[in-house]
């Protein structure tokens, strides 16, 4: 009697294996999951089957990952994509299917052949893209939003094409009442998830966060997930496209932040699970006996396919480098591809000669991807040379900000040490210009008027760019010890009178800093000491009263004015064991021409009742800090919010939607 647990055990030992062994290369973790795949699926090892549950539960790592897409969005900002959706989607869709059709056509094929092939080779892979353009900070940049708009209309793609094919086994006529109720059926289903949804959604939520128990909403958020991806099951739509609407629906609510980090660890592990069964799929004999047609469908679909889609991205108006990057990220094969040609396939639309070559080239397009991805960016500084230009327009642009300042105050870091010291900075009126690597955080401050730029505080054309030579001091607000030298390495060797105060966690650090040249440096832990001292005070007869105003007074003079940060990725981490929602932070808003908030003043929108302060207004480049409750907000302007980020996220929706 086989033992259940055994091939779980033999997954895990091989994952974990793997997955070290291509970090150790610097390699795609994802890569790893695909070998170990290939190796212990049904056609090489065996050790583990192919069988039906190993791939529904995979399925919910791609399930997952679409859900945490949809927290991402809200359907004004769907709305504001649809030109990139529902236009670059279609045409990309389309002309895929046309050009396949062409080639099956040429080589002698029948014609809906050639559209079964086509519309499997549209797609591209959400989970492998989505999963990388994350790692990588992506999924905000421009490149990152064509992607998504993209991926969106495949997912939508693959219900009616799933209509479709069997229309094409047993002849149009029978089917099209078939086509046109499961169409009917997929309108209705949408029209009641969004708009009964999107009211019903936040009541609930607000249910159960009132239990005050972290299980129960954990519980809750796997619920409306799976739930969601089954009514959409159920309705002929993807699992994938039910978990993202659910999602969207979510991320109108004020719990938005804390549904992602209870979804995260359920993602991360099952869609390993998925990329192993992918890896499944690779037939090594058929690779070997059909080398050429598996070599030539592979290069032909990464090739043509990159062709289309940067052509396409610049008839939509992006830039060149833009569409290479989006070009190389979508050239792969799609997980969806798989369930297209697995149906044909039931049908005996596709012969098997046919069809095997065509899944191997699919499966090795799912090797290539992850390198195509994570090596873009250099491969297009060596074959794009107008790239090194706009690396160089980075630098430039800093410059620029900094040409006419003297005496002024470099802070490499924008986190929440680095935006404490600019504000105290700007309340005295003393230019500075903060270096960040945090796109979110950059474009949130940036956003409201703030001097932060991308770039590398490390580098050292970076530093001369933001005006080391005439710089007052240079202020190193993160704790990274050697990023920390090789900036007092590069202000050494340029311009070894000016003034460095650097932080550190402790002491230890100190004496290291003092070598490499720093001024002053802060240790952390001398905050710790000052309110440890404070305590002990009181047990050696100094009054109470005496220590508590002193403290009280100090500490309120300060946290008014250090209190309140943007938040970037890289914060999250740190806040995960944190109480729910127990850090102030900044937000900023840019208030959209259908605002319910147009044309009302900050006194008539009382924002006071959701404990958010409006602290500054940005209008036509023009920065107004602490505005008056008659402001009158108009569109375009942009709001700088300082609260919760549940409170946030309730002002947000009270601001758009009233």
């Amino acid at each position: 009697m086989t033992d259940p647990l055994q091939p779980v055990l033999i997954l895990l030992v091989t994952a974990v294996m793997a997955v070290v062994i291509f970090r150790l290369l610097k390699l795609p973790p994802m890569l790893g999951y695909l070998l170990v795949g290939v190796i212990i699926g049904p056609h090489a090892l065996g050790w583990i089957s192919e069988d039906e549950e190993t791939r529904h539960l995979a399925e919910f790592g791609v399930v997952f990952l679409m859900f945490t897409i949809g927290l991402e969005f809200s359907l004004p900002k769907l709305v504001t994509m649809k030109r990139l959706v529902f236009g670059f989607g279609t045409a990309q869709v389309l002309c895929t299917v046309a050009l396949v059709m062409g080639a099956a056509w040429l080589i002698g094929l029948d014609w809906y052949v050639g559209f079964v092939l086509g519309g499997a080779l549209a797609m591209s892979s959400t989970a492998i893209v989505i999963k990388l353009l994350a790692e990588r900070l992506e999924l905000n940049s421009e490149h990152g939003t064509q992607i998504i708009g993209v991926l969106l209309f495949q997912d939508l793609m693959v219900i009616p094409l799933l209509v479709i094919v069997p229309a094409l086994g047993s002849g149009f006529d029978s089917e099209t009442s078939d086509l046109l109720i499961a169409f009917v059926k997929i309108a209705v289903v949408l029209a009641i998830i969004l708009f009964l949804g999107q009211k019903l959604m936040r009541s609930w939520l607000h249910v159960v966060a009132q239990q005050r128990s972290p299980e129960l909403f954990v519980l809750n958020v796997l619920l409306i997930t799976l739930g969601l991806a089954w009514v959409t099951q159920m309705a002929g739509l993807s699992m994938a496209l039910g978990a993202f609407l659910a999602g969207m629906l979510i991320s109108e609510t004020e719990y938005r932040y804390q549904v992602e980090e209870d979804v995260r660890p359920f993602r991360d592990v099952l869609l390993g699970l998925f990329f192993v069964t992918i890896g499944m799929l690779l037939d090594v004999q058929v690779l070997i006996e059909n080398f050429f047609w598996v070599f030539v469908i592979l290069l032909t679909l990464i090739v043509l396919k990159t062709a289309l889609i940067i052509g396409l991205s610049r008839l939509f108006g992006a830039d060149l480098s833009v569409a290479i990057r989006t070009g190389m990220n979508l050239a792969q094969a799609g997980e969806f591809g798989f369930v297209l040609l697995a149906q044909a396939s039931a049908l005996q639309l596709i012969s098997s000669t046919v069809l095997q070559p065509v899944l191997a080239a699919m499966v090795l397009s799912l090797f290539i991807a992850p390198f195509l991805i994570e090596y873009s960016e250099s491969i297009i500084r060596r074959s794009y040379g107008s790239d090194w230009m706009q690396k160089a327009m980075q630098i430039t642009s800093i410059a620029a900000q900094t040409m006419s300042q003297q005496d002024h105050v470099i802070i490499c870091g924008y986190g929440r040490s680095g935006q404490s010291v600019a504000r105290i900075l700007e309340q005295e009126s003393i230019n500075f210009i903060a270096l960040d690597l945090d796109p979110k955080r950059i474009h949130e401050a940036r956003t409201a008027g703030e001097s932060v730029v991308y770039g590398d505080a490390a580098k050292r054309e970076v530093l001369i760019a933001a005006g080391l030579m005439r710089a007052k001091v240079l202020v190193v607000s993160y704790h990274n010890i050697h990023s920390t030298l090789k900036v007092l390495a590069h202000v050494q060797e340029l311009h070894p009178e000016l003034s460095v105060v650097a932080r550190v966690m402790d002491e230890s650090e100190v004496d290291v800093l003092k070598k490499a040249g720093v001024t002053e440096v802060v240790a952390e832990i001398m905050e710790g000491s000052l309110m440890l001292a404070s305590h002990a005070l009181m047990f050696v007869n100094i009054s109470t009263g005496r220590i508590l105003r002193r403290i009280r007074s100090i500490r309120e003079e300060r946290y008014s004015l250090l209190r309140g940060f943007y938040h970037g990725v890289s914060d999250e981490a740190g806040e995960a064991n944190d109480s729910l929602f127990s850090h102030l932070h900044l937000h900023t808003l840019t208030i959209l021409p259908a605002a319910a908030a147009i044309n009302k003043t900050l006194a008539e929108i009382d924002l006071k009742t959701l404990t958010v302060e409006v602290i500054a207004v940005r209008r036509r480049n023009i920065r107004g800090l602490l505005p008056s409750v008659d402001t009158r907000l108009e569109a375009g302007d942009v709001v700088v919010l300082k609260g919760t980020q549940e409170n946030l996220a309730a002002a947000e929706i009270k601001l758009m939607q009233g």
